[in-house]
């Protein structure tokens, strides 16, 4: 295989107010022609301005190409160097021969177009096509990223598709010039199992048919397995290892690997600490010292019992308003919480699960059944005596940076449910008790006075947690508070919930799309499909000996991190 791209020697810095930023130091790999090179590593890492610098997208300033080179072999075999390149001869590149899905396709996909529209324009861009025929060659390519309905999906909106459909419109866009280089930027993070097994399948058949490179950005060594031929793996700007998978799987050689490697949920049982990476980069051996948490034994009391609960919306009206059609986001579910345990709650994307947690909270207006709390019929609360018990029920929001309000301290945002609730004879008493609370979060004192934006996303989800944790609640719904975490975080998040959970003794229910994490961290399991209970039972009976074939289908989607070794 011919190489397509080489990256010599490569360090990017950034402009700051104190002085020049670092942002990756000495990078050198090969992408050759027909292979997919994954670029492993956590957030920070240096994988995403790695991957924007070969396209010349980094803005500069405040970015610097302090040294090195990026040489990229085009069809008619002349090697250019891209940091060399001109505005113009750059722009011929990007987007014909080399091209790039990004992370989130919603807001890379412009909400005033249709998605035919803005693939279509890409291809007229790139080959001088008329309009019918740009269109007819959108529709091929729909078709063949395996989009239902073709030809109606060319009409719709960004807004009417649902994630794994817009970043299958994204590769359609991508692949429409038929690029030699296709830079993948994490495009399955925060996708279902399922969702994210039928893109991976998607991109290594693209890949095959059209002999293209591929560079595969991630977090998630369990994806690796599954497409990557080579990794190269970044750890704050360096690589610190490189070589193929399966090697690097077999015998990985740099403690960072090996902390990537380990602390996936799917490879540990429930009531084993999880490791992290910095276990490892500081010498200790995790497996050594596990920590084993005591695994819950029977049932016992029922805090929470859900009967025929409803949540339909609607979906179709007349012009006079009588509905026609109704979105049953949940149909007739029946369950119990019992006093102690963690629940979990799978399922895809709009299988109602979100929905549901909202409506056990009462957040959300049930449509029809009834929701027992502590004995008491949630529906028949008055709005006061509901404001009275919102303090024995919280929520840890799936998204922390847009659930915290960007105008107060996170000090001020954990202490202003403290003062609704009276608690706290006065504002430094409510300081103090916030101080402790962040310092249970492993977060500092000083953290009390700094602002969302200055957190990073894993220090923002233990802030949500402390603010859910402040009015010391029986019963919290955790609403996928994991699902966009890097993998060493998300170990750290979910070994400090069991600590919590230990010390104060609440409820959880902990809803997920990623059935290793939920057989990891539950006692029970529920497995949603479509607004119904699909399957119950036990965690570990339900993830070993599923009944279902919908349990089994999330079970085989995920990522298995041994195959490559």
């Amino acid at each position: 295989m011919s190489v397509l791209l080489s990256i010599e020697h490569l360090g990017i810095g950034f402009a700051t107010a104190e002085g020049m930023m670092p942002g990756v130091e000495d990078l050198s790999f090969e992408v050759r022609r027909g292979e997919i090179v994954a670029l492993v590593g956590e957030s920070g890492s240096g994988k995403s301005i790695t991957s924007l610098s070969v396209l010349g997208l980094l803005p500069s300033p405040p970015a610097r190409y302090l040294s090195g080179n990026i040489f990229f072999t085009g069809r008619d075999e002349r090697t250019v160097d891209l940091l060399a390149l001109g505005a113009e001869e750059l722009r011929a590149i990007r987007g014909a021969e080399a091209a790039m899905i990004f992370q989130e396709p919603m807001t890379s996909l412009n909400p005033v177009f249709t998605c035919g529209d803005q693939v279509a324009e890409a291809i007229r861009v790139h080959r001088k096509v008329s309009v019918a025929e740009a269109r007819e060659e959108a529709i091929a390519l729909f078709e063949r990223v395996r989009l239902p309905d073709p030809v109606a999906m060319y009409d719709r909106w960004p807004n009417q598709l649902s994630g794994g459909q817009k970043q299958r419109v994204m590769i359609a866009m991508a692949m429409s010039s038929r690029p030699s280089l296709l830079i993948c930027d994490e495009p399955t993070t925060a996708l279902d199992v399922t969702v994210q097994k039928t893109i991976l399948e998607l991109i290594r058949q693209l890949q095959e048919t059209e002999d293209m490179g591929v560079i595969f950005i991630t977090h998630d060594l369990g994806v690796v397995a599954e497409i990557a031929d080579r990794a190269v793996v970044l750890y704050k700007g360096k690589i610190v290892e490189q070589g193929p998978v399966r090697e690097l799987f077999r015998a990985p050689r740099h403690p960072y690997t090996k902390g990537l490697l380990n602390c996936r949920p799917a490879l540990h049982v429930k009531g084993e600490r999880l490791p992290v990476v910095s276990d490892y980069l500081e010498g200790r051996e995790p497996l050594a010292s596990v920590e084993v948490m005591p695994v819950r034994v029977g049932l016992g009391e029922v805090l929470m019992r859900v009967e025929d609960l409803r949540v339909w919306y609607p979906a179709k009206k007349t012009f006079l308003g009588k509905v026609l059609k109704y979105n049953k986001a949940v149909d007739g579910v029946s369950f119990e919480v019992y006093k102690g345990e963690t629940l979990g709650l799978v399922g895809e994307s709009g299988c109602g699960k979100t929905t549901l947690g909202r409506a056990l909270l009462r957040l959300v207006e049930p449509t029809d059944g009834r929701i027992f709390f502590e004995g008491r019929a949630l529906g028949e609360l008055s709005a006061a005596d509901m404001k009275g018990l919102r303090s024995r029920m919280q929520l840890i929001f799936q998204d922390p940076y847009s659930s915290l309000n960007p105008r107060l301290t996170i000090g001020a945002a954990i202490a202003e449910a403290m003062k609704v609730h009276g608690m706290g004879a006065s504002d430094g008493e409510r300081r103090q008790m916030v101080i402790e609370l962040l310092e249970k979060v492993s977060l500092r004192a000083g953290h009390y006075d700094r602002w969302p934006h200055e957190f990073s996303g894993g220090q923002r989800q233990r802030i949500v947690i402390a603010r859910a944790l402040a009015l010391k609640p029986a019963f919290i719904v955790a609403d996928e508070s994991v699902s966009a975490l890097d993998v060493s975080v998300q170990a750290q998040v979910l070994n400090l919930l069991n600590d919590l959970k230990k010390e104060f003794g609440f409820t959880v229910v902990f809803i997920s799309h990623d059935l290793s994490v939920i057989r990891y961290i539950s006692d029970r399991i529920l497995v949603m499909n479509k607004g119904r209970i699909e399957e119950a039972g036990d965690a570990e009976e339900v993830y070993q000996h599923p009944r279902s074939e919908y349990t089994r289908k999330l079970i085989d989607a995920i990522p298995n991190l041994h195959q490559a070794g």
